[in-house]
C-alpha cells in the first residue's frame, strides 16, 4: 500500500462511488479526523455526485499515505465488490462504457424522450393485454392507461422502499411502436455516461433478434459473443460485479419460452439451446446474481410466469401536448400543416387513440400530411381526408411509391418501369409479410429474404426505406417492418392480389390443401380464420383486407397496386358475409367488434349510423338485435357520443348487458339507469368492476330493482376495484343489509369519492353502518342519503362520525325526519368538523327549537359553505336565531330557508345580519310570507351589502311598497346578479319603480317578474327601461295578463332595446 493508490485509481473512484457509499466514506473519515466538518460540508455542496467524490478524493490526496491507505482499507473491507471493480475490472469496464456510448448515443435525441423517463408501475398483465392484438388494446382502452403509480427511469432497478430489495426480474411492456427499444437505448446511454444507477458495474444490452441467430449458447459465451471486450465473463457469472442483463424484444424471439419444461442448467460454461438458456437465466439457475430486464409487447410477455416477475412496468403513450410536439417535429418547416394534421387526428376518436403510439402517429401524420399537401394539386381525387386504417395506409404507400418515381411527368417509360419495380418489391415483401404474420415472425434475416425471392439490391430503394428497418451487426443483418401494421397491410395486399388467381388455400404455404377457387372463397377463409384465432393476431390483417374492397382505397391505389373498379364485383357479397358473421347470438366479443371495424373499412356504415342515431335520441329500447348489439359495442369504442358519458339507460336486458361487458369495461362515465336490473345483473357488473382492465370511473345504476343481494355483489367488487370514483344507486331497495355491505367495503376502499344511496330505505340501522365506515374511510367526499328514514338516531350516529371524519365534503340528508334532536347532534359535530362544505337538511321536520343549535354551529364553524334548511318548521323564532349566527359567520356562501313559515321579523333579523356579513352570496327565502315589511328591511341591507349575488323571493307576499324599496336599493347595489320575484303582487307601480332601477343598475343579469300583476303598462315600463341597460341577459314577464298581441309587442321591444337579453313573455 502506498500514497499513489488514491492517485492511481482517482478516475475510477470518481466514476463508481454511489451517493450512499459516499456518505459512509465521509462518516468514516470524520471519525478518523481525516476530514474536518468544514471540509466535508464543502465537498457535499458540489453540484453533482462526481464533483462531490472528486472533492473528497482530492482532499485526501493531499493528506499523505495514511489518508490514502485508510480509504483503500475501508473500501476493501466494506465493499469488496466495488474494490474489485476499481482495481481489477476498471479497464474492461472502461472499454465497455466507451463501446456503449458510441453505439447507443448515435441518433438519440434525449430532449424529445421525456415521456420515457417515467414508466407506469403495473400489477401484472390484464386480460386484454394477454389476449388481444396491440391495436385492439389501444382501441378498447381509448389510448388511456389505467390509473397507475409511476416510477422514474433512474429508480427502475432500485427497491421501492427501505425494507424491500431490488427487483431481480423486471419486465417492461408496451404495444408495437410505443418506444421499448428507444427506452433501452436511452437507459443504456444515460447509464454509460454515469448519470444513473452507478451501483451497476455492467449493463449488458442484448436483443432477441440477435439471439435468433444462435442455436446453442452457454451463459459465458453469450456475454463474450455480444461483448468481446469483456475478457473475464466469470466476474459476471460468479456475481462478483453487479450486472444488469437487458433482453429487448421478447415478442421477436423465434422460439416460445417454455418455463414448464425447462431443463435445469447451473453451469455457466455449458452450451444449451438458446430458449433454454433464457429460461434458466430468468429462473435464476444461471447468472443468479444478475438483474434481468425484459422488454416485450404485452401478449408475448405472458410467456414469463407472473410469479417470476418482481417488477412490471408499462410505457405510456403520448399525452396531448406530446402528440403536438411530435407532429411539430415531423413538420418542422410547416407549422400550419402540423396544426391541420393534429386537427384531423383529434376529430377522429379512434385515430386519436391510436396516435398516442409514436410509431402509428408517424404513419398517420405522414399520410394526412401527404394528403393535405397534394389534395389541392389533384382536384380529381375526391377521397377526402383519410379516416379509416386502410385509407391511412393507402396514402402512406402512395407517398412511399411516388418517392421512387421521376419528378418529370412526361417520362412515361420511366414511370412505368418504376411502377413495375414497385409492384415487384411490394409483391415479394407482401408474401414475406403474410407468411411471417402466420408464423408470428416479425424479424427477418438475409436467408429469409432470399428464401422469399427478394432481391437484396432492391431493398436500397426509397420505397423500402419507408417500409423496412435494417439493422447491421457484426455477425448478421436483420430486417423488420417499420411498424407491425405495415407488415399487416403488406400481407393484406399480397393476399388480396394472390386470392384472385390462387386455387389452393393461401394459409397453407406448401400449397397442399383442398382447392379454393375465387376471391370470395379466399376472403371468407381469411375472415373465418381470424374469428377462430385465439391470439387475435389476424384481426388487423382482415380489416386491411376488407378495406381493400372499399371504393376510396381502390381509387387511391388503382393502377399501382390494385385494378381500377375491380372491387365492385366482390364488395356487396363480402359485406353480406361479414354481416352474416354478426347474426349469431348475443355473445358480443371483441371478434364481433372487429367485424364491425371490417364493415367500417369496407365503407358499409348503415347499421352503425342507425344505432348511433338511436343513442343520440336515447331510443335504443327494443331495437338491440344481435347485429345492433355488435354495432353498439363497436360504437362504445369509437363514437364521440360516448366521450363524456355513455348513456345506456332504459334499453338493456340481462342478456344484452352480459354480452356488452367487455366493452363496458372501458367506458369512463357509464349510466345504466332505469333498466329494471335485478341482483343477477349486479353479479355481472360486480365481476366487471373487479378485473384489472376496468376503467369505469363513474357508474350510475339509479331507478333499478337492486336489493341487498345486488348491493353485496357491488360491495365485493369495491374491495378490489381501483378505478371507480362515483357510484349512484338512487331509488333502489338495498335496505339496511345492503348499506352494511357497502359500508364494510368503504372501510377498505380508498378510491370511491362519491356514493349516492338516495331512497333506498336504509333506515337508522343502515345509517349506523355507514357512520362506522366514515370513521376509517378518508377518501369519500360526497354522500347522499336523502329519503332513507334514518330518523334522529341515524343522524346522531352520522354526527358522531363527523367529529372525526375530515374528508367528507358534501352530505345530503334531505327528507329523513331527523327532527330538532338530529339537527342538534349534527350542528354540535359542525363545531369541531373542519371538512364538510355542503350540508342539506331539507324537509326534516326541524322545529324552531333547532334554530339556536344551528346558530351556534354557524358562529363556530369556519368551513361550511352551503346550508339547505328548506321545508322545515323554523318559524320566525328559528329564523331569528339563525340570523344571529350569520352575523358572526364568515364562511357560509349559500343559505336556503324557503318554506319555513318565516315572516317579517325573521326577515328583518336576516337583513340586519346582511349589513355586516361579508361571505353570503346566495339567500333563498321563497315561499315565506315576509311581506312588504320584510322586503323593506332586506332592501335597506342591500344598500350596504356588497357580496350577495343571488336573492330568491318567489311567493313572499311582496307588494308595491316592498318593490319600491327594493328598486331603491337596486339603484345603489352593485353585487346582486340574480333576482327572483315570481308570484308576488308588485303591480304596475312596483314595475315602474323596478324599471327606474333597471335604467341605473348594471349588475343584475337575471330577473324573474313572472305572475306579478304587472299588466300591459307595467310590462311596457320594464321593456322601455332596458333600452339603456346592457347588463340584463334574461327576463321573465310571463303570467302578467299582457295577452298574446301584447306579449309579442313587449318581446319585440325588449329585443330591439336590448338584443342580448333573452325574454320569456
Amino acid at each position: 500500500m502506498d500514497e499513489a493508490w488514491i492517485n492511481r485509481y482517482h478516475k475510477q473512484l470518481v466514476r463508481s462511488i454511489s451517493p450512499q457509499f459516499l456518505e459512509e466514506i465521509i462518516c468514516y473519515l470524520r471519525q478518523l479526523d481525516l476530514l474536518t466538518a468544514e471540509e466535508a460540508e464543502w465537498a457535499q455542496e458540489a453540484r453533482s455526485l462526481p464533483e462531490q467524490v472528486r472533492a473528497v478524493v482530492d482532499l485526501l490526496a493531499g493528506k499523505g499515505s495514511f489518508a490514502s491507505q485508510s480509504l483503500q482499507t475501508f473500501i476493501e473491507t466494506t465493499n469488496s465488490q466495488l474494490y474489485l471493480y476499481i482495481t481489477v475490472y476498471e479497464p474492461m469496464v472502461q472499454k465497455h462504457l466507451e463501446n456503449l456510448q458510441s453505439y447507443y448515443g448515435n441518433g438519440l435525441e434525449i430532449g424529445s424522450l421525456q415521456r420515457l423517463t417515467n414508466l407506469l408501475l403495473v400489477e401484472g398483465l390484464t386480460d386484454i393485454q394477454q389476449k388481444e392484438h396491440d391495436i385492439l388494446q389501444i382501441e378498447a382502452t381509448k389510448g388511456l392507461q389505467n390509473v397507475s403509480k409511476s416510477i422514474p427511469l433512474e429508480k427502475l432497478f432500485l427497491p421501492l422502499s427501505k425494507v424491500s430489495i431490488p427487483p431481480r426480474i423486471s419486465v417492461t411492456i408496451g404495444v408495437a411502436g410505443i418506444g421499448k427499444s428507444t427506452l433501452v437505448k436511452l437507459f443504456v446511454y444515460t447509464w454509460a455516461k454515469g448519470e444513473i444507477n452507478r451501483d451497476i458495474i455492467f449493463v449488458l444490452p442484448l436483443t432477441f433478434r440477435e439471439l435468433n441467430t444462435y442455436e446453442k449458447l452457454s451463459a459465458e459465451k453469450l456475454i463474450c459473443s455480444a461483448f468481446p471486450h469483456i475478457t473475464e465473463p466469470n466476474c459476471i457469472s460468479a456475481g462478483a460485479a453487479r450486472t444488469l442483463l437487458i433482453l429487448d424484444g421478447l415478442d421477436e424471439f423465434k422460439t416460445p419460452l417454455d418455463f414448464s419444461n425447462t431443463v435445469v442448467c447451473t453451469d455457466p460454461k455449458k452450451e444449451i439451446q438458446v430458449d433454454n438458456l433464457i429460461t434458466n437465466i430468468i429462473r435464476g439457475n444461471l447468472l443468479r446474481e444478475a438483474s434481468v430486464w425484459v422488454t416485450s409487447r404485452p401478449a408475448a410477455a405472458s410467456q414469463i410466469p407472473g410469479g417470476l416477475v418482481d417488477r412490471m412496468t408499462e410505457i405510456r403513450g403520448f399525452a396531448a401536448a406530446e402528440m403536438k410536439d411530435f407532429l411539430d417535429q415531423m413538420f418542422l418547416d410547416n407549422k400550419d400543416l402540423s396544426g391541420q394534421v393534429l386537427h384531423h387526428i383529434s376529430a377522429n376518436r379512434s385515430l386519436h387513440a391510436m396516435c398516442t403510439v409514436p410509431g402509428f402517429c408517424w404513419i398517420c401524420g405522414s399520410s394526412i400530411g401527404y394528403y393535405l399537401k397534394h389534395s389541392t394539386d389533384q382536384p380529381q381525387e375526391t377521397t377526402g381526408v383519410p379516416k379509416t386504417l386502410s385509407e391511412i395506409y393507402s396514402y402512406y404507400f402512395k407517398m412511399a411509391l411516388s418517392s421512387d418515381w421521376p419528378e418529370k411527368p412526361r417520362e412515361t417509360l420511366r414511370i412505368e418501369q418504376a411502377v413495375n419495380n414497385s409492384r415487384k418489391i411490394v409483391g415479394s415483401l407482401g408474401r414475406l409479410a403474410f407468411y411471417g404474420l402466420l408464423k408470428k415472425r416479425y424479424v427477418f434475416y438475409e436467408q429469409d429474404m432470399k428464401a422469399y425471392g427478394i432481391d437484396l439490391s432492391l431493398l436500397q430503394t426509397s420505397l423500402c426505406s419507408q417500409l423496412l428497418l435494417k439493422e447491421e451487426m457484426q455477425s448478421f443483418t436483420a430486417y423488420c417492418f417499420s411498424h407491425l401494421t405495415l407488415q399487416e397491410f403488406l400481407a393484406a395486399i399480397y393476399y388480396y392480389t394472390a386470392a384472385k388467381r390462387a386455387i389452393f388455400d393461401l394459409f397453407t404455404e406448401s400449397g397442399m390443401s383442398w382447392p379454393k377457387l375465387g376471391f370470395l372463397n379466399h376472403f371468407k377463409n381469411a375472415v373465418q380464420r381470424s374469428l377462430q384465432a385465439e391470439d387475435r393476431q389476424l384481426d388487423i390483417f382482415v380489416r386491411f383486407l376488407s378495406g381493400l374492397l372499399s371504393p376510396q382505397v381502390n381509387k387511391l391505389l388503382a393502377g399501382w397496386l390494385l385494378v381500377k373498379d375491380e372491387h365492385n364485383s366482390f364488395r356487396s357479397q363480402a359485406v353480406g358475409f361479414l354481416q352474416g358473421c354478426l347474426n349469431t347470438d348475443y355473445a358480443i366479443s371483441s371478434r364481433a367488434v372487429n367485424t364491425m371495424h371490417c364493415l367500417h373499412e369496407i365503407q358499409h356504415t348503415e347499421v352503425a349510423k342507425m344505432v348511433e342515431e338511436a343513442m343520440k335520441n336515447e331510443s335504443l329500447a327494443g331495437m338491440l338485435t344481435p347485429v345492433n348489439c355488435s354495432a353498439l359495442a363497436y360504437l362504445l369504442q369509437v363514437s364521440d357520443i360516448c366521450t363524456e358519458e355513455t348513456n345506456l339507460s332504459n334499453c338493456l336486458t340481462y342478456n344484452i348487458c352480459k354480452s356488452l361487458l367487455s366493452q363496458l369495461l372501458f367506458c369512463h362515465n357509464l349510466r345504466l339507469d332505469n333498466n329494471r336490473f335485478k341482483d343477477n345483473v349486479m353479479e355481472l357488473l360486480g365481476s366487471m368492476l373487479s378485473v384489472k382492465d376496468c376503467h369505469i370511473q363513474k357508474l350510475s345504476l339509479a331507478e333499478n330493482q337492486i336489493s341487498n343481494k345486488g348491493a353485496k355483489a357491488l360491495a365485493r367488487s369495491l374491495l378490489v376495484n381501483r378505478s371507480l370514483t362515483a357510484l349512484d344507486l338512487r331509488n333502489n331497495s338495498i335496505g339496511p343489509t345492503g348499506a352494511r355491505a357497502l359500508a364494510d367495503a368503504l372501510k377498505q376502499n380508498q378510491v370511491l369519492l362519491s356514493l349516492n344511496l338516495q331512497h333506498n330505505t336504509i333506515k337508522e340501522e343502515g345509517a349506523t353502518f355507514l357512520a362506522e365506515a366514515l370513521l376509517t374511510n378518508h377518501r369519500l367526499t360526497t354522500l347522499h342519503l336523502q329519503k332513507n328514514a334514518i330518523g334522529a338516531h341515524g343522524a346522531k350516529r352520522i354526527a358522531e362520525a363527523l367529529k372525526q371524519n375530515c374528508s367528507l365534503k358534501e352530505l345530503i340528508l334531505q327528507s329523513n325526519s331527523i327532527s330538532s334532536a338530529g339537527v342538534t347532534a349534527l350542528t354540535a359535530a359542525l363545531c369541531s368538523n373542519k371538512g364538510l362544505i355542503n350540508l342539506n337538511l331539507r324537509e326534516n321536520s326541524i322545529s324552531k327549537e333547532g334554530g339556536p343549535a344551528i346558530a351556534h354551529a354557524l358562529r363556530t364553524n369556519s368551513t361550511l359553505r352551503k346550508l339547505d334548511l328548506a321545508a322545515n318548521l323554523l318559524y320566525d323564532e328559528g329564523g331569528k336565531a339563525i340570523a344571529l349566527g350569520m352575523k358572526e359567520n364568515r364562511a357560509l356562501k349559500s343559505l336556503h330557508l324557503q318554506w319555513n313559515f318565516i315572516q317579517a321579523k325573521a326577515a328583518a333579523a336576516l337583513a340586519q345580519a346582511l349589513q355586516s356579513n361579508s361571505s353570503l352570496a346566495s339567500l333563498d327565502l321563497q315561499e315565506n310570507a315576509i311581506g312588504d315589511e320584510g322586503m323593506v328591511a332586506l332592501s335597506a341591507a342591500l344598500k350596504l351589502n356588497t357580496t350577495l349575488a343571488h336573492l330568491h323571493l318567489q311567493v313572499a307576499s311582496i307588494g308595491v311598497a316592498g318593490a319600491q324599496a327594493l328598486a331603491e336599493a337596486l339603484m345603489v347595489n352593485k353585487s346582486l346578479q340574480i333576482l327572483d320575484l315570481r308570484g308576488n303582487s308588485i303591480g304596475v307601480a312596483g314595475a315602474k319603480a323596478m324599471a327606474d332601477a333597471l335604467k341605473v343598475n348594471r349588475s343584475l343579469c337575471w330577473l324573474n317578474l313572472q305572475e306579478n300583476s304587472l299588466g300591459m303598462d307595467g310590462a311596457i315600463c320594464i321593456a322601455t327601461a332596458l333600452k339603456g341597460n346592457h347588463g340584463l341577459t334574461y327576463i321573465n314577464l310571463q303570467g302578467n295578463r299582457i295577452g298574446q298581441s301584447g306579449a309579442k309587442m313587449i318581446s319585440d321591444a325588449i329585443r330591439t332595446n336590448s338584443p342580448s337579453c333573452v325574454v320569456d313573455v
